[in-house]
């Protein structure tokens, strides 16, 4: 036989056919990441909410603790986990920290793609016996949304990487024949992160843990009992800690910024006008509803040899033992983490419709779309089989539906890749949502706005860090009508203690362009205990529904509240109510919680009060809250404060 006959019926056999299918999802990997990550660069920034980030690792780094301002212990981001790993490779690389968290960003939403693509690779039975292609995580991709929070300086990108490993860990587990003691256990604990990913993120660890904990025990010397107690302790050691940890410190269950948004309470309407938001612009629907057909149809066909083993291992088995003994054998299964990823992401997001879900566009419901992507981030294309006679045999539907559905998904991802949902500019529409990153773009004039000081160019930035030099002596800064200018409340002189506040709804930038001894404060809570204590307006712009007057601000600074030294529209009858509303005994024990120097016992009050703390509400109208604490007759003159020297 010919040499070259010889070569070309071996590249057709298993063993070509395998190095063309790992050829070919090799190269998807390398394609997917690489459309990704240059689309993420195409739309690189950083968020004013990112910055807020920074502005805590510059406490942690300056030796003031894991806070926003020096001095009160408040919790002012949700994600603990991103917090702490931006700390940590900026205190490693010494860099600037806003390239840090950028780059950091970039690496961790790629490498989620990555890991992504391998779990599922795996779900359908690696490379060689199929051609694997990218499908699901092209729709990710392809939604300008996940491009745009890649390199937000938010959490988004550890939260998907943080899904993507786990989805990967949980399909090796299921289909390993002996699973290894330790890597079960870093499962386990990497599982048991969760609540310090996103508090969110804590319905996915647990039903994570709860597959890990039921399932069959693995071959080991330990009794089943003593395995399962050390599943506990290794999946709760460092959430439970931190938790402890945090209620004594912060006088909180959870994040600060849980309490500003009211994260329990119940928007229903304008969670369904968010969903349709994402959805409605990009057809979304249209995808995924493609890569379900196909999904089921591939499930349908290939039946994985552990599934048929367990299932006649354990069919003979009688009476509700049997059943129990089944469905803990069926946790072990590529079937159970599937189901597990798809019933996270449905319940994930039926959580964020009811609670309104956010103002910035699609970005609470890019981890809802990882989960549901990533049995089918990547599909398998079997080819036809040959008959006997060596021709093709009849249609194959399998092939038909999955080539339709990748070609489908492609087709569509270049429609949506270049889909601008959102026109409004600079506007906010009336629903509250504005594509974020676009709207700072605009209102710096930068293209890509990631340094502190490219947010100078934001309306009354510039003029903030003016006034602030221009008044040594301290001053309360309130925001103006003009862009240029800001209204200044004084300190008393000469018993001032010199001190600069501003108290202003964009933190981030804010914060990040004056020294950390000028103390930054919001409305709307998610820095100011007082404020995130207030009730929820119930009109309010979703994720901004809190609103404290400046008056509250005033007094509790201690800055000068009489006429002709703070601005016009404050009312000096309101700051005497402010003044009586503030002493009342159940606000001065909350403030105590986050301002009081910790002592130990000052941390033991806060551990047993936290979930009182959090419950907490005060009322932002003076009057009103000095009737809620039963204070006396708001009606009544009030003694006014002795007048400044």
């Amino acid at each position: 036989m010919p040499v070259g006959r010889a070569r070309r019926r071996a590249d057709d056999g298993p063993l070509g056919f395998s190095r063309l299918s790992r050829a070919t999802f090799l190269g998807g990997i390398v394609l997917t990441a690489t459309l990704f990550a240059a689309g993420a660069w195409q739309r690189r920034w950083i968020a004013d909410d990112g910055l807020i980030v920074l502005r805590t690792v510059r406490n942690l780094m300056a030796g003031n603790g894991p806070v926003f301002n020096a001095g009160e212990r408040v919790e002012a981001n949700t994600s603990t986990a991103w917090t702490f790993l931006v700390y940590f490779f900026s205190w490693l690389t010494q860099a600037r920290l806003e390239y840090v968290v950028l780059a950091l960003a970039l690496t961790l939403s790629v490498l989620a793609i990555v890991f992504a693509m391998l779990g599922t690779a795996r779900l359908w039975g690696g490379t060689g016996s199929a051609l694997l292609v990218p499908a699901g995580v092209l729709v990710y991709i392809a939604l300008p949304p996940a491009r745009d929070y890649a390199t937000s300086g938010l959490e988004s990108c550890l939260v998907i990487f943080w899904l993507a490993v786990l989805w990967w860990g949980l399909v090796r587990w299921s289909q390993a024949e002996n699973v290894r003691p330790a890597a079960f256990f870093a499962l386990v604990f990497f599982a048991g992160l969760a609540p310090l990913i996103r508090p969110e993120m804590t319905l996915v660890g647990v039903l994570a843990l709860g597959m890990l904990f039921c399932a069959p025990v693995p071959r080991t010397r330990l009794r089943p009992w003593l395995f399962r107690v050390l599943v506990v302790a290794v999946a709760g050691l460092v959430p439970v800690a931190y938790q402890i940890w945090r209620m004594g410190y912060y006088g909180l269950p959870y994040p600060n910024t849980a309490v500003a948004k009211d994260a329990g309470g119940a928007k229903w309407h304008q969670g369904f006008v968010y969903l349709w938001d994402l959805v409605g612009p990009y057809w979304l629907w249209l995808p995924l509803a493609v890569l379900l057909i196909a999904g089921l149809v591939l499930m349908r066909q290939r039946r994985t040899e552990s599934d048929g083993r367990h299932a006649v291992a354990e069919g003979s088995q009688p009476g509700w033992r049997g059943r129990i003994h089944r469905f803990s054998v069926w946790l072990r299964t590529p079937a159970a983490v599937v189901t597990l990823m798809l019933l996270s992401g449905f319940v994930l997001t039926v959580y964020e419709i009811r609670v309104g879900g956010d103002f910035m566009h699609g970005r609470m419901l890019l981890p809802q779309l990882f989960c549901l992507i990533l049995p089918v981030a990547v599909l398998p294309i079997r080819l036809p089989r040959k008959s006997a006679e060596g021709g093709m045999r009849g249609l194959d539907w399998a092939f038909a539906v999955v080539v339709a559905a990748f070609a489908g998904t492609a087709v569509w991802a270049l429609f949506a890749a270049d889909t601008t949902a959102i026109t409004a500019g600079t506007k906010i529409r009336a629903n509250g949502i504005v594509d974020e990153r676009i709207y700072y773009v605009l209102n710096t004039g930068h293209d890509h706005p990631i340094r502190a000081e490219d947010y100078l160019d934001y309306p009354r930035i510039r003029a903030m860090v003016r006034d602030i030099a221009n008044s040594p002596d301290g001053a309360l800064l309130l925001n103006s009508p003009s862009f240029m200018n800001w209204y200044l409340v004084p300190a008393p002189v000469p018993e001032g203690n010199k001190e600069h506040v501003v108290f202003f709804l964009n933190l981030g930038m804010t914060s990040m362009n004056v020294p950390l001894d000028v103390r930054v404060i919001d409305q709307m809570g998610l820095a100011y205990p007082l404020a995130s204590h207030t009730d929820r307006l119930t009109d309010g712009r979703i994720g901004h529904d809190k609103n404290l007057y400046p008056d509250w601000v005033v007094v509790d600074t201690g800055m000068v509240d009489r006429h002709p030294w703070m601005p016009w529209f404050l009312d000096e009858k309101w700051s005497d109510q402010a003044r009586l509303a503030l002493s009342c005994p159940d606000t001065q024990s909350l403030l105590a919680s986050s301002r009081a120097p910790l002592t130990f016992d000052r941390w033991r009050h806060n551990l047993m009060q936290a979930f009182d703390f959090a419950k907490y509400r005060i009322d932002r109208v003076p009057k009103y809250e000095i009737q809620r604490c039963g204070l006396g007759d708001p009606n009544q003159p009030l003694p006014p404060p002795a007048p400044p020297k």
